[in-house]
């Protein structure tokens, strides 16, 4: 069968649609990036946001809409959460729940009756992913939340923390390497609670990666800042371990994190962020945002803005808040206005650009490699990638070869004219 795959929302949600990307060619299935092609059409849906539902259920009409013949599945947050809405009002032949996705192409197969003759299946080690353009591959490695912070409806859909053996997350790493995969970004609900139910932790995970794999460059998803093991910045002394982290805040203001039930206040967060560069010099540290939390008072607000500045983030990802049903903040008084939420997110977005442009700057001058993603529009030798602390690099005019999938050494010119991304040459001992 044609299967075509999507997915809505966080890393993690990748990292599942690739995992059943390889089920389904195992059994002999053929992904197909079409919607219109497909026999079957999997769906992997977010709720994290009223947005994000609304984008699952325009994304899931979309499919009936433009392929009515095809058995549309569906699993992840939305679909979890509202599995009679969903199988009902958008014609949907499964729904598969979170407690279960693991599971999906086995239970698929079974309920759906999918059947495929086995020569057609994936030889060993062929890489349907690379074929798609994908040079980084997202590992999930747990699932699941056992914290319960008032805004997320996630921890709700996706239930207790169930971690992977270390073991399989090592062979699934070392599977990507023979895969042609240069880059790896560890991913979960909560991944700073990995181990919480073996006995083990993140650190005890990252090392063994680090061992017992030969990927080139090792991420991590977003990790909870008060989630650091010990030993945590001695894992950046090797090389592969790429100096980026993304750790969420959510607020700067800490009567304003006590009513989400976070657990880091913003002078912990100073702390940790002062200790991470000063461990690792080139640390890119980015983070995520709330807006329009109910009761923020216009000194809340400054007090955010004040923070954000000083700890000087690489890039912000800013939400408005949306109430959702099921959570603890949705019985909280005082509701912002919508005018007032999008008015301080343009604001924070201003301050977002500048200092992402600001720690751009900081950088030009220096020579770093960069793995090669993408051609680089509007040029005819131009190529476009990321350096080691995750900065957009676009390298303008290259010699005639295909550098997709490959690290090369460059020096950083200067700003893009967006602002956005640094320009580059390619340093003379780059060889092919």
């Amino acid at each position: 069968m044609r299967i075509h795959l999507k997915t809505l929302g966080c890393r993690l949600n990748e990292a599942e649609l690739e995992s059943w990307s390889r089920d389904f060619e195992s059994r002999g299935h053929q992904i197909t990036g079409e919607l219109t092609d497909a026999d079957l059409v999997v769906v992997n849906t977010c709720a994290v946001t009223g947005e994000a539902v609304r984008k699952s259920r325009k994304l899931l009409s979309r499919a009936q809409r433009q392929n009515p013949q095809a058995k549309l599945v569906v699993s992840g947050c939305y679909a979890t959460l509202n599995p009679s809405e969903s199988s009902e009002t958008l014609g949907i032949d499964l729904v598969v729940d979170n407690r279960d996705k693991e599971r999906l192409v086995e239970i698929a197969t079974r309920e759906l009756d999918l059947h495929a003759m086995p020569e057609q299946a994936t030889a060993p080690g062929e890489s349907s992913l690379l074929s798609r353009g994908r040079q980084r591959a997202f590992i999930k490695v747990q699932d699941g939340c056992r914290y319960q912070c008032t805004f997320c409806i996630v921890t709700v859909a996706r239930g207790a923390e169930r971690s992977k053996p270390i073991d399989q997350v090592v062979a699934e790493i070392n599977d990507r390497v023979a895969q042609g995969f240069q880059e790896v970004v560890l991913t979960g609900v909560h991944i700073g609670g990995y181990g919480s139910d073996t006995g083990s932790d993140l650190y005890q995970l990252i090392r063994a990666v680090l061992e017992r794999t030969s990927i080139p460059r090792l991420r991590l998803g977003a990790v909870e800042p008060w989630d650091l093991p010990l030993q945590f910045w001695e894992l950046f002394d090797n090389p592969r371990m790429m100096p980026h982290l993304h750790l969420p805040i959510q607020s700067g203001a800490d009567s304003v994190l006590k009513r989400m039930a976070r657990r880091c206040k913003s002078g912990e967060f100073l702390r940790l962020a002062e200790q991470a560069r000063q461990r690792v010099p080139d640390i890119n540290l980015t983070t995520d945002i709330i807006v329009g939390f109910p009761g923020e008072t216009e000194q809340e607000w400054q007090q955010t803005l004040h923070f954000v500045e000083q700890i000087g983030f690489g890039h912000l990802h800013i939400f408005a808040y949306s109430q959702r049903p099921g959570t603890r903040a949705a019985q909280l008084p005082n509701p912002i206005p919508r005018e007032l939420i999008r008015e301080r997110s343009e604001v924070l977005h201003e301050l977002g650009e500048r200092l992402k442009r600001e720690t751009l700057m900081r950088f030009i001058g220096r020579r770093f490699p960069v793995l090669v993603e993408s051609r680089l529009a509007g040029t005819p030798t131009g190529w476009s990638g990321y350096t080691p602390s995750f900065l957009r690099v676009n390298i303008p005019a290259a010699p005639q070869r295909d550098l997709e999938n490959r690290v090369v050494d460059v020096q950083l010119q200067q700003l893009t004219d967006s602002g956005d991304a640094l320009t580059a040459t390619l340093e003379q001992e780059t060889r092919f």
